[in-house]
């Protein structure tokens, strides 16, 4: 392994303001990358809590009162042996998402002298009480302030009209910045907000910390030019500075914008004003791109080093929220295992139930043992999907060359095949939906179930069809 790794197995992130998708809406894209990780969907539905409850979370001290009604939501469950805290996504009832990415570190001390009471738990309480973007962010604060937070992480809260990005040093101090709607947003892993609007008292733009500056200052973090003027005030600058610059950073920003914009971007660049609409085809290139010299050097561009890509050796799950018009048309395209070697298969957020073999633990079991993960649950089970893409992937890495063209020209024919289904798809799921709702999420949740086997069938013939076509060489020669 990598000495560096744990700078640098982190994950990327792109948002696409309304006014800058084809859609009219956002659309939100990111890679998950983590290591040893296996990967379950779930659905929890909505549910009534007592007066009085509490919530813990195993990797916090914050003991945080309960609300009087949680939403319902869908769940990426991330497991690993290590128990991973910083990994899982969600979309709720209402329309609202919520991934993350590393921070890779602040000037904060990450010696166990600054301490917050939150972790694993922040997002899933985001996605359980949140009913708009904003008020995730609101709510999110809210909790910071509070509790605190317990390592440096960036923050993607989006619905289908704002995008918000929550930057978070180790503690109590944050600053929350909106992606504008005419904007294109895409983040390795480093703090990219810098000059604050500290009159923005309405929200407009920013949120941030009550004691944002106060701490700065008692720190040595930030000397204002002039006494008591912060409008020079830089929270990447003054909370991160220098440590975020790891070569794994500066070479995803310096791959990923070009693919977007068309031209290199200074590094920490927040967002740009986008020049053309865009849609999800145009965002699968950037999560699917490596350095290519990688292929060349080493005939895979997934090794650790040095080099790497948007996709790399860790990701684990790719995923392209698709904001619908409802909660229930959101269609969230999601490529397990790296997507390069994956296809893009369609999740549409209406589904009441999930498609078979995505699933292996209920959710109520997985969040009391997501930090004691049971060993046999990360080995091989021909009964879950999981494995098919895991085990595609292994095989393509053995002779990616040579697997790599015929897997993306499947690929691409199974992901036309569904772009050209999808406006009949939403049409008429649209029309079920404002006639007879349970009607409208039966048709969802088949068809997203059809897809998701569809995907699966499609991993295993890959398999089975890499095989033959590296073995058929060798049968060649004993042919009379």
């Amino acid at each position: 392994m990598n000495k560096n790794y744990d700078s640098q197995a982190n994950c990327s992130t792109i948002i696409v303001g309304k006014d800058a998708s084809a859609t009219g809406r956002v659309i939100m894209a990111h890679n998950e990358d983590d290591l040893g990780c296996v990967v379950q969907s779930h659905l929890v539905p909505r549910m009534k809590h007592e007066k009085g409850e509490t919530i813990t979370f195993p990797d916090g001290t914050a003991v945080i009162p309960q609300v009087e009604e949680t939403w319902a939501f869908y769940w990426d469950e991330f497991r690993a042996l290590h128990g991973e805290p910083f990994a899982d996504a969600f979309y709720n009832e209402w329309g609202v998402s919520v991934t993350s990415n590393s921070g890779i570190g602040s000037k904060v001390p990450a010696d166990g002298s600054v301490t917050g009471g939150l972790g694993y738990g922040f997002r899933r309480l985001i996605a359980e009480r949140a009913t708009s973007a904003r008020h995730g962010v609101e709510i999110a604060c809210a909790l910071l302030e509070e509790f605190g937070y317990r390592s440096t992480r960036i923050y993607e809260i989006c619905d289908k009209e704002e995008a918000w990005v929550l930057q978070v040093a180790t503690g109590h101090n944050f600053v929350a910045q909106r992606v504008g709607d005419d904007e294109i947003f895409f983040i390795p892993n480093w703090f990219t907000v810098h000059r604050v609007d500290f009159s923005d008292t309405e929200h407009k733009k920013f949120y941030w910390s009550k004691n944002l500056i106060q701490y700065a200052l008692d720190h040595g973090y930030y000397t204002p030019a002039k006494a008591g003027d912060y409008s020079d005030f830089d929270f990447a600058d003054v909370y991160q500075a220098q440590k975020a610059y790891i070569p794994f950073n500066s070479l995803r920003s310096d791959l990923g914008w070009p693919l977007l914009v068309g031209h290199e971007v200074p590094h920490r660049t927040f967002s740009l004003k986008a020049e053309k609409k865009y849609t999800v085809e145009d965002l699968k290139p950037v999560l699917r791109s490596h350095q290519h010299d990688a292929i060349e050097k080493d005939g895979t561009p997934h090794l650790f080093g040095e080099r790497c890509g948007v996709c790399w050796a860790t990701t684990v799950v790719s995923m392209i929220v698709e904001f619908g018009p409802r909660p229930e048309l959101t269609c969230i395209h999601q490529a397990f295992r790296r997507p390069c070697m994956s296809p893009y298969t369609p999740w549409y957020m209406g589904l009441d139930r999930l498609p078979k073999g995505y699933e292996w633990i209920g959710p109520k079991a997985s969040l009391v043992s997501h930090f004691e993960v049971d060993e046999r649950e990360v080995e091989y089970d021909g009964n879950l999907a999981y494995w098919a893409f895991h085990l595609l992937q292994n095989m393509t890495e053995l002779d990616y060359t040579f697997c790599a063209p015929i897997v993306q020209e499947r690929l691409a024919r199974l992901e036309a095949q569904w772009a050209l289904e999808k406006p009949a798809v939403d049409a008429a799921a649209a029309q079920l939906l404002e006639t007879d709702p349970a009607a409208g999420r039966a048709f969802l949740t088949d068809y997203t179930a059809a897809q998701a086997q569809k995907a699966w069938d499609w991993a295993q013939q890959m398999i089975l069809e890499l095989a033959d076509r590296k073995n058929r060489p060798n049968e060649e020669k004993f042919t009379i």
